[in-house]
Order: structure tokens, then sequence, then C-alpha cells
């Protein structure tokens, strides 16, 4: 299995304390079934700024402790990167990094309790620079979950989305768990990773979410996403399906 999203670099964000928690969460991993992790530390954030050498010498440093240590587990490097106005500039400055150095894939982290108005502009102005934005956990946004059209628009115009494994089996809540579902049977997601940040209160979960799919939506879905996260790593055309609107009833004009 190969985990697309992971705060498992050392000492960088809120992520893994140090290397020992470094050492735990790759335990854990394998332990789930997992034997690549993409490295995807918080960048621009407004607290975190990993930028693309940083992110990438502290990558050599954990993979050779990884080894030190035998654990069958191999890191990849990328960023998890928080929308912001100057982003292009940061890609054409050789600051943003793209999941695994070398694709033309990119996380985008939309902020928790709102959709920045330049959002859709934004999307647009990262595929003409070739590469393909991946909206991060857009089940823990607050506006995507109240109005999924939002979310729909953007993945209608080209953008991708990854849900986390704790927001499918229910770790964030019954409303986030029903949203997380109804990206699936939208064909809104494209992608399940981890998300995790430690081995206690964020951890993997993907094992315990790769059961849940499969048992709820049969195995060509789990296979379709399972897949899709090699083709990124290879650099390849991902699995896609038509979109479609998640409709919401209204009741006495609330949703």
């Amino acid at each position: 299995m190969i985990d697309i999203h992971c705060h498992i670099l050392p000492h960088v964000d809120d992520g893994a304390k140090h290397m020992e928690d470094s050492m735990a969460m790759a335990k854990a991993a394998v332990s789930q079934g997992i034997h690549t992790i993409i490295a995807t530390p918080h960048h621009k954030n407004g607290r975190y700024n990993n930028p693309k050498q940083s992110v990438l010498a502290d990558l050599t440093t954990l993979n050779e402790r990884i080894q030190q240590e035998n654990i069958p587990l191999t890191i990849l490097p990328g960023q998890e990167i928080r929308i912001h106005g100057d982003l292009i500039e940061g890609i054409e400055q050789g600051e943003i990094l793209t999941l695994n150095g070398v694709s033309r894939y990119i996380f985008i982290e939309l902020p928790t309790n709102h959709v920045p108005h330049y959002t859709e502009q934004l999307l647009f102005d990262i595929q003409m620079k070739n590469l393909i934005p991946i909206i991060v956990h857009p089940e823990r946004n607050t506006v995507l979950l109240e109005h999924p059209t939002r979310l729909y628009e953007f993945v209608r115009k080209g953008a991708l989305t990854q849900i986390t494994a704790a927001s499918l089996v229910g770790k964030f809540g019954p409303k986030i768990k029903k949203f997380t579902h109804e990206l699936i049977e939208a064909n809104l997601t494209h992608f399940i990773a981890s998300d995790a940040h430690n081995t206690k209160s964020r951890d993997f979960q993907m094992l315990e979410a790769t059961h849940e799919v499969k048992h709820k939506y049969g195995q060509q879905t789990l296979y379709m996403l399972m897949e899709n996260a090699q083709l990124l790593i290879d650099d390849q055309m991902i699995y896609v399906d038509e979109p479609q609107r998640i409709k919401r009833k209204k009741f006495l004009g609330l949703f």
C-alpha cells in the first residue's frame, strides 16, 4: 500500500516531533501494509514553511535512519501547500515540491473554515503550469461540506481530491464521515491517504479505511483508489470517473 499524505518528517511541523517519533510512525505504517510514503510537511500555512530544498535534505536523513533500522519502508518527497496568493511565484522560483519530486501532481490545502475567493482561478493557473492540483481532505472544509457543488465545480474543471482514511471510518465524527462517503459515491475523490501526524491521536487508519471501501463499494473502487497512488508516483494519468453533483435535501430552507 502507498500513503501519499503523511507528516512523518521529524521536527518540521505538527507531525513527528523528533526522529524517534518518525521511527514509531514508520513501524506503524509497515504494520498497516504500507511500503511507500510521501512525506508532505505543511508549507506556507501561516505557521510552518518547508521549501523544496529543506524537505529534500530532511528526507535524506530520514531515509538513512530507516535503512539503518531495517524498516521496509521508502519515503518520497512532497509538501502539503496551503493555498496562497503567491503560489504560482513559488512554483516559478523552485520553492514548490511536486509529489515524489518528479510528478505533475501537487497538494493544495484549503483553510478549514472557508474557501478563498481566488481558489478557482488559482487551480486554473496551476494547471496552466502543466501541474495537476490535488485538494487535500476536502471533507474537512466546512464550506465544501455545506456547499458540495463548489467542490464539484473544482473537480469538473480538472482538480483532483484526496480524502483522509480517518474521515472515512468516522474518526472526525459522523457528519464528516457521511460527506466522505458521499464524495466517493459522487466520483469527487481520487485518492485515500492517512494524513498521519503521530501514532496516537492522528494515526494511519489506512487498513481500516481500505476494508471499509471494499465492504461498501467493492474491490473495483478500492483498486482504483489504490492504483491511483501508484500512478501518481509514476507521474501517469490516474483513473478519473465523471464527477456527479451531491444533492442535498432542503428542510425549512436549510440544508
